[in-house]
């Protein structure tokens, strides 16, 4: 192709037309990173970028950078605050959960055969299995207990992981424990404790639920420690707590915000996240000298 017949694809020079701002032919660039941050932007994480001029765009004067996420130092101060009365309210809370869980277990549990005789009360069976169903009852019961309150506190109080979170759980699940304990076995003991009194010699009648293999010990004569089946409720809360804090896929324990929820607008007038900033387009390639060769065309 001569010079004399130019390139119908090939840009050409308008003398009558203004010139457009540097940048490109299609435009003005747009605004960059670090005229509207006030300087260099972080190296990794989003980059707030302004939108291309146009109508009803409105501007980012007044929105701050970086925004001030959840994690700041005066959310964190509020997200700790009253750490103590959550705990105490947690466990007060847990601790009343053992009175349906007694009820539960007075239920299922089976009550055991006795004979009246002068002697007192002796089992109707020689070798009963009843006790030992109890204990077993009110084994599993406790294990389920522990691990469901540990898995519900874990998802309502998530603000509030921590160990904080795993004192609370074990030590209501113990108060529970000891609650359901209490109520379970005082179910049906005012008549058994009336005919051990005014029965006959040789009158069947049964024995309410009880615990053999748990209870309370006292240390020195003032010290109640509990032992044996009551610390299964707080062992497993304690178990499945720290199982959900090593699966978290957060390292704090609490999930962070996401970058719609720091209160900036999006849309017209708002600020877009982008990984970095937009390169400006390049400039169109300037025409050939007359004489050049002519680039093949595939």
């Amino acid at each position: 192709m001569s010079p004399d017949t130019p390139d119908p694809y090939r840009p050409v020079a308008r003398p009558d037309e203004p010139a457009r701002a540097a940048g490109g032919p299609d435009g003005p660039a747009p605004a960059s990173v670090e005229a509207d941050t006030g300087g260099t932007p972080p190296a990794d994480g989003p980059t707030r970028t302004t939108a291309a001029p146009g109508p009803g765009w409105g501007s980012l004067a007044g929105v701050p950078w970086p925004p001030a996420y959840a994690g700041s130092p005066a959310v964190r101060e509020d997200r700790h605050r009253h750490t103590p009365a959550v705990t105490a309210a947690t466990v007060l809370a847990l601790t009343v959960l053992g009175v349906p869980l007694g009820l539960l277990w007075a239920a299922v549990a089976p009550d055991t055969p006795v004979l009246k005789t002068a002697e007192g009360a002796i089992y109707a069976q020689p070798q009963p299995e009843q006790p030992i169903a109890a204990d077993g009852w009110f084994s599993l019961l406790g294990l389920g207990f522990g691990a469901l309150v540990a898995v519900g506190l874990w998802a309502v109080l998530r603000r509030r992981r921590g160990p904080g979170g795993l004192f609370a759980v074990a030590l209501g699940a113990l108060g529970a424990a000891l609650v359901a304990w209490q109520v379970g076995r005082r179910i049906g003991l005012s008549a058994y404790q009336r005919l051990l009194e005014t029965a006959p010699d040789g009158t069947p009648f049964s024995k309410p639920a009880d615990l053999r293999a748990g209870g309370i010990e006292w240390v020195l004569g003032v010290l109640p420690v509990p032992f044996g089946d009551l610390l299964l409720p707080a062992f497993a809360a304690a178990v499945t707590y720290t199982l959900l804090a090593g699966w978290s896929r957060w390292p704090s324990l609490r999930p962070e915000p996401e970058p719609d929820a720091v209160g900036v607008p999006w849309g017209p007038g708002g600020v877009s996240w982008v990984p970095g900033a937009t390169p400006a387009p390049t400039a169109a390639p300037e025409p050939p000298a007359p004489g050049a060769a002519e680039p093949p065309r595939g």
